[in-house]
């Protein structure tokens, strides 16, 4: 169905392909899995299966791309638009309408389609995807995870012969996430559909592939396999396959099922150890850090008011987020109901739910750019919605889901060079956190040229290099990498160890396993658990990390825990 023959793609600028020497068939109705580190080209190889490499990104393409016969070279995008649907990681961009059933109709109208077949496929398409409680909710009211599903509905109602998808559950919860990979599933096992799919959270998808397509490096050719076989040698893999190399199981498993009728022995190992005791809260007696004000002018414009002013830090101990019976009302939905919340100095909160729970309500709640309709927020003894942001952004930062709202300049080295005279930071602060979040990255790229967890990387050394005392991350780790996730963790139990407050609103129950002191999850906009994070998630079959499952009843939460165990060098 999709075949490269030598294919190589080159940008302008650029030191070296992206893409060299590419050679692969996709066979008809099966689903591929494209996997590898952050930067090595998947979007780009994604893009030219859609023709939107190159017509639509530029660059040189060299070789030859062909799917069901049509050259993407020569047919460009609206002409293979019957034949391909695109979802790409930013499902914004994909939207032309307002509401969700106008955008499900769209793809439809545009291809012709008889009125009764697009009323029948909306529909069809709105059950499949849980999206029946939405259709007519506009799609700027919606949450990330919530938007994520109609990019995917969008593409589905035309009913392609192959679907292209880049992080297709990187924004969804993992009950959502199932349910798309069910209907994917159900499009290729009955329907003979092709998909190609890049996605980082590996632990969601590898087990429903047919075959996995690595790309170890850029530049590099791609290994294709069957998937077990590919994650054997893949620097990139879940949980589960980490788990099973540790305890040399042959041949790898790649679900919790495979891996829990493998567990007995490893179980048996570990039964007379006791898993690691939570980590204690400590804030520092006096503030180890001084932290100047997080990128004001970037936060004054998500803030909508503001500009940079100087002025003498908070101290880290004194920095505290307090909630009581928060109600935040949009339009006629209740976004959020008596929420209380208390976040100590050196603490991190994972903030977790299905998508629309009220979880970026919550954080926005507490950077001021919501007023609560009822009950207090305070951040550092102030009221954050009543709060000046020049004066606001000292206690606070965020890292919004859409990391290009933080970014402006032409340049890495020019939003770094920003950002350390934003936070009185010495020269060099942010680019050595770029380089520690993500290395290899060149000075002189532009942001928007980077991927989707690159451009995350660097607006989250932006707003790391000012060291605020409360920290917000909205989805921190979409489109990272296991290696990139690894490294951030590292930065933000610095962070929390000298003091510094953290709450990350997220879908991955991964890094909430390895990083949150507590786990508190919203449902309906209400809070239904907060507790220490072992207590949370591991009584939890949509919470809980794959490493509980696969060990329980012992409650062990991650691969790094366990190696500590058993003696083994990491």
């Amino acid at each position: 169905m999709i075949r490269f023959e030598q294919v190589s793609v080159h940008y302008e600028g650029a030191a070296r392909a992206t893409l060299s020497g590419v050679d692969l068939t996709v066979p008809e109705g099966e689903l591929v899995l494209l996997v590898g580190p952050s930067g090595v080209g998947k979007s780009t190889l994604l893009g030219a299966v859609s023709g939107l490499v190159p017509h639509f990104t530029g660059g040189t393409l060299s070789g030859r791309v062909t799917v069901d016969g049509r050259d993407t070279r020569t047919h460009k995008p609206r002409e293979l638009a019957d034949l391909v649907g695109t979802v790409g990681q930013d499902p914004l961009s994909h939207f032309v309408t307002d509401t969700v059933e106008d955008e499900l109709a769209y793809g439809m109208e545009s291809l012709g389609l008889a009125p009764d077949v697009m009323r029948r496929r909306v529909e069809e398409t709105l059950d499949l995807l849980g999206l029946a409680g939405l259709r007519d909710r506009p799609i700027a009211t919606l949450s990330g995870g919530q938007q994520q599903r109609v990019a995917i509905g969008s593409v589905l109602t035309p009913h392609p012969k192959v679907l292209v998808l880049d992080e297709p559950t990187s924004a969804l919860d993992p009950a959502a996430a199932e349910e798309v990979l069910a209907v994917l599933q159900r499009l290729v096992h009955d329907l003979g559909t092709t998909v190609l799919m890049a996605e980082h959270r590996l632990e969601r998808v590898v087990q429903y592939a047919d075959q996995v397509v690595l790309l170890p490096s850029p530049g590099a050719a791609p290994v294709m396999g069957a998937p077990a076989d590919v994650m054997a040698v893949s620097p990139v893999h879940p949980p589960v396959v980490a788990l099973g190399r540790l305890a040399g199981w042959e041949p790898l498993p790649l679900s919790v099922r495979d891996a829990r009728r493998r567990a007995a022995g490893l179980r048996e190992r570990l039964a007379p150890v006791r898993p690691p005791a939570p980590e204690p809260v400590t804030a520092p007696a006096l503030p180890a850090l001084a932290p100047s004000p997080v990128r004001r002018g970037a936060l004054a414009r998500l803030l909508g008011r503001g500009a940079r002013t100087p002025d003498v830090p908070e101290p880290v101990a004194d920095v505290t987020a307090r909630v009581e019976r928060l109600g935040v009302r949009r339009g006629r939905v209740e976004a959020l109901r008596r929420v209380t919340l208390t976040v100590a100095p050196g603490e991190a909160v994972a903030l977790m739910g299905r998508n629309g729970a009220g979880k970026s309500t919550l954080l926005a709640t507490l950077v001021g750019m919501v007023e609560p309709t009822t009950g207090t927020v305070l951040v550092g003894g102030r009221t954050p919605h009543r709060t000046e942001p020049r004066d606001m952004v000292r206690r606070v930062g965020l890292v919004p889901q859409e990391p290009r709202d933080l970014l402006y300049a032409d340049t890495v080295a020019a939003e770094c060079a920003a950002a350390d005279s934003d936070a009185g930071a010495a020269p060099g602060s942010c680019r050595a956190l770029v380089s520690e979040l993500l290395p290899g990255v060149p000075d002189d790229t532009h942001p928007r040229d980077l991927s989707e967890g690159q451009r995350l990387a660097l607006a989250l050394a932006v707003v790391l290099t000012a060291r605020p005392p409360l920290l917000l991350l909205d989805e921190p780790t979409r489109g990272l990498d296991y290696a990139a996730k690894a490294r951030l963790v590292g930065v933000l139990r610095g962070l929390a160890a000298d003091g510094h407050a953290i709450v990350l609103a997220t879908h991955d129950v991964e890094l909430a396993a390895e990083l949150a002191h507590r786990v508190v999850i919203l449902a309906d906009g209400e809070t239904v658990a907060d507790g220490e994070t072992r207590q949370v998630v591991v009584s939890s079959p949509a919470f809980a990390p794959q490493t509980a499952k696969i060990l329980a009843p012992q409650k062990w939460l991650t691969v790094a825990q366990v190696r500590a165990a058993l003696g083994e060098p990491s």
